[in-house]
């Protein structure tokens, strides 16, 4: 090796090592595994800890229409799925699964990432919680609940700013950036420390700000309140009164640490489902009222923020919402990489969708959201 090289080598070993010393001083050791893993993945399950969320010793199946798996989509639906890499595509109509596909190995018992659809799942545990009385209202101070929040400008944030994703806090919700605080939160080992360091940089409740670190403060109110974790309130309100068929699982920052609110909640199509149809049933399972319907109401109407670009935020409480989307109101659930769980209700109707890419927006919309509504609506009546 000549000694141009050898200069270079050493050069290049001694910056790595300075790096590595910044990143442990910096408390940011979490890059690592960031830069390992690169970007998020639907079975990230596998490379964090899990906090498991059980089913009911006794299922509720979904039924089978009677023309279940014979309706004709659109060839362009089929292609779509397989651009987009599906590996799971569910449509429930009046209370009957119509048709129901899979791919890459993937089955109805298949643990999927739902990613930022874990929001929707917070907020209508939120809901549960009010209807629990452990919360007595959307206007309660966060600071209730987490002491943190008693400190300067953040003593006026409430949990209604939070649902509305309004909060004005300094989150920066970069996907891209290994350094940034999402990146953080999703590869790191202490949430709490995430969500302490927050500072409110705006007045809360005036602009729509969509921010993952808001639904993480939700999730933490609902732990204080209620004195379970998360999954553990999601086991007793959700998923064994609504008869899941399979453990789900929610990723947790460390063995004995907190839920990830904003994303990571892992479970199959069909039980997805039982989110769409508790919403569509006005948060009524069976005969049994979960979430107050006054709740589930404003949850799905829009909120009255306008975002950055002066525009209607098309959001509700952690809900996206398709108000007057050719004539019907359809609200649902949404994640990065396309997950969703489309409730139309004029049609009885739910679709889910899990897979691996997303496509562009339209309209602030993904454009797979309409084009399953589109086709959905030509074999439903």
């Amino acid at each position: 090796m000549n000694r141009k090289a050898k200069r270079f080598t050493v050069g290049g070993v001694l910056l790595l090592g300075l790096l590595a010393a910044w990143l442990h001083m910096a408390d940011k050791n979490y890059v690592y595994k960031a830069l390992v893993y690169n970007f998020a993945d639907i079975d990230d399950n596998l490379i964090f800890d899990q906090r498991t969320v059980d089913a009911p010793a006794k299922a509720q199946p979904w039924p089978q229409a009677a023309n279940y798996n014979k309706v004709v989509f659109p060839d362009g639906l089929q292609q779509l799925h397989e651009e987009l890499e599906s590996v799971a595509f569910l449509v429930i109509h009046r209370d009957s699964i119509l048709h129901e596909q899979y791919w890459q190995g993937y089955s109805d018992e298949s643990l999927s990432n739902s990613f930022s659809v874990a929001k929707s799942i917070v907020s209508i545990l939120v809901g549960a919680a009010l209807r629990d009385g452990a919360i007595k209202s959307i206007d309660q101070p966060v600071a209730d609940f987490l002491p943190s929040f008693k400190e300067g400008d953040k003593q006026k944030i409430t949990i209604k700013h939070l649902l509305m994703m309004s909060s004005g806090l300094n989150w920066d919700e970069s996907y891209a950036n290994p350094l940034s605080v999402t990146t953080e939160a999703y590869y790191g080992t202490n949430l709490k420390k995430v969500i302490k360091r927050l500072e409110a940089v705006e007045e809360p409740g005036k602009q729509f700000s969509y921010k993952s670190g808001d639904t993480q403060i939700l999730g933490m109110v609902v732990e204080a309140a209620t004195g379970k974790s998360l999954s553990r309130y999601a086991e007793d309100k959700l998923w064994k009164p609504m008869g899941a068929e399979h453990d789900a699982e929610w990723s947790v920052d460390n063995p004995t640490g907190i839920e990830k609110a904003y994303c990571c909640f892992f479970s199959n199509a069909r039980d997805f489902a039982r989110i769409g149809k508790l919403y569509l049933n006005n948060g009524i399972w069976n005969g049994d009222t979960i979430v107050d319907p006054a709740y589930v109401r404003e949850s799905i109407t829009p909120n009255g923020l306008f975002n950055a670009s002066g525009k209607p935020a098309d959001y509700g409480y952690q809900w996206w919402l398709l108000p007057n989307y050719k004539g019907q109101n359809i609200f649902y659930a949404r994640g990065i990489l396309g997950q969703y769980i489309i409730v139309i209700p004029e049609k009885e109707t739910i679709i889910v969708r899990l897979g691996k890419k997303r496509g562009e927006r339209i309209d602030g919309h993904p454009s797979e959201v309409l084009a399953m509504i589109d086709a959905v609506n030509g074999v439903v009546e």
